[in-house]
């Protein structure tokens, strides 16, 4: 059994209202052991028409001192983790850093949100261009931006852009994009790095597929990876823990005997 959620978010990012306290009861109701907050930090995100200005340039200081006041309120019940999600993006890479080296954080997940400094979450981003051409550049620029930025624990959700390609065109899948994927895995096996098993996608669709998708999850087992954490990437308390039982079974299906959680930045492993 999977006891703890590593990908969750509050209102303390833009895309999020819900009250921290409301996250961790549903945490415990679910049967939960340990989770760790991972508010947006998404410097220079681009303006977009449905969000406020800078949505993911949370107050940092009130977030930390709010996952303390939880992590004491709740210490007989749960363990409260105090961690970020980074968007990644070459010109911000140094304040993101800095951000680290300040916070002291938990646990860190690096994440690519954007192409060309674009969401793909609207449909209208993928009228641009051949969506072929646009994973080419998400997977070359999630290479190329984890270059540049080192001081993270896990890759989320790596092939998070499929969650918004429109149609049924099925342009992706592992084999398609294995050269660049492939790239992927082997620099985060040499850097120590892990993977976010995200369940985001399950929360509406249980028979749908995780990011990364099973494939890749595959290719980072046979590569020699070994450390994953499992997220829901819940915006709200009803999606914790969304899909942990089946990504659970594709985990052993795969070979994988541990998932882990992290204190410190410390890797802490979990029998599956």
């Amino acid at each position: 059994m999977i006891t703890a959620d590593y990908h969750m978010h509050t209102h303390h990012s833009g895309d999020s209202t819900a009250p921290m306290e409301d996250m961790i009861e549903s945490s415990i109701e679910k049967g939960l052991d340990e989770i760790c907050f991972t508010e947006h930090l998404d410097l220079d995100f681009p303006d977009i028409y449905d969000l406020p200005p800078e949505p993911f340039t949370p107050d940092l200081d009130a977030y930390r001192d709010e996952v303390m006041h939880c992590r004491t309120l709740y210490k007989e019940k749960i363990a409260v983790r105090h961690g970020i999600e980074i968007g990644l993006q070459p010109q911000v890479a140094s304040e993101n850093k800095a951000v680290v080296k300040k916070y002291g954080f938990d646990f860190i997940i690096a994440s690519e949100h954007l192409v060309d400094k674009e969401d793909p979450y609207y449909p209208s981003f993928w009228e641009k261009d051949d969506h072929d051409k646009i994973y080419n550049r998400f997977f070359e620029q999630t290479y190329d931006n984890l270059c540049l930025f080192d001081d993270y624990d896990v890759l989320g959700h790596l092939d998070y852009i499929n969650r918004y390609e429109p149609g049924n065109t099925n342009t992706y899948s592992y084999k398609r994009y294995s050269a660049q994927i492939d790239r992927i895995l082997k620099h985060l096996i040499a850097h120590d790095k892990g993977l976010d098993v995200n369940g985001k996608v399950l929360f509406s669709n249980p028979s749908g597929m995780p990011n990364p998708h099973p494939d890749v999850l595959g290719r980072y087992k046979d590569l020699g990876g070994k450390l994953i954490t499992f997220g829901s990437d819940a915006h709200a308390p009803q999606s914790i823990a969304s899909g942990f039982e089946r990504m659970r079974d594709i985990a052993l299906s795969l070979g994988f005997t541990e998932y882990f959680t992290f204190k410190n930045r410390t890797p802490i492993p979990h029998r599956l």
